[in-house]
């Protein structure tokens, strides 16, 4: 009886002993993201047609969209409220990508978007945390010169659109036929 005592208390030692250590692992196998070091708080683009801001000086790809950070890296997505620190793992991909074309780097740097001039704005990464949502809210970017790509199709559509004091000529002659003049 002796022995079964001593041995319940040792393996219950053990168990308990070993606890913190037990949790300890499942904590430290958690992500491991490898480290993006930035001089400082980056700025960041936003690509045109979205509200999506990438931060294009660095080899990731590193997005900002609807107050997350997010990060793609070998095949699952994290995100993180900061830019630096405290990624987690997001199930599935985040429905903002799908507006994302795979070549936005290239057009980034070749100053161009679809084959039109792009000229891209840098914004402090303080000025995106803090103004976001209005932006969105408010089309600031859409407003702001069209993502700063010229000739785009916005460009074209607020040209085409007839002045509200001429009136097309079928509807002048039309007006000028029915008072008699021809």
């Amino acid at each position: 009886m002796k022995k079964l005592i001593i041995g319940a208390l040792f393996l219950a030692s053990i168990i308990v002993l070993s606890a913190p250590a037990m949790a300890q692992v499942r904590v430290n196998i958690g992500i491991s993201l490898p480290p993006i070091f930035f001089p400082g708080p980056p700025q960041l683009v936003v690509i045109p047609q979205t509200n999506v801001y990438v931060v294009p000086d660095v080899f990731a790809n590193i997005f900002f969209y609807g107050g997350w950070w997010w990060r793609p890296w070998e095949g699952q997505w994290y995100r993180s409220r900061s830019y630096d620190a405290g990624w987690r793992h997001y199930r599935g991909r985040p429905s903002f990508h799908r507006s994302v074309p795979s070549g936005w780097r290239n057009d980034y740097r070749e100053n161009r978007w679809r084959g039109r001039e792009w000229q891209q704005q840098r914004v402090p990464h303080q000025q995106v945390q803090q103004n976001w949502r209005t932006w969105e809210r408010n089309k600031h970017w859409q407003k702001q010169n069209n993502w700063g790509v010229r000739d785009s199709r916005y460009d074209r559509k607020r040209s085409q659109q007839p002045s509200r004091n001429v009136h097309p000529p079928q509807k002048q002659q039309q007006r000028d036929h029915k008072r008699g003049r021809n």
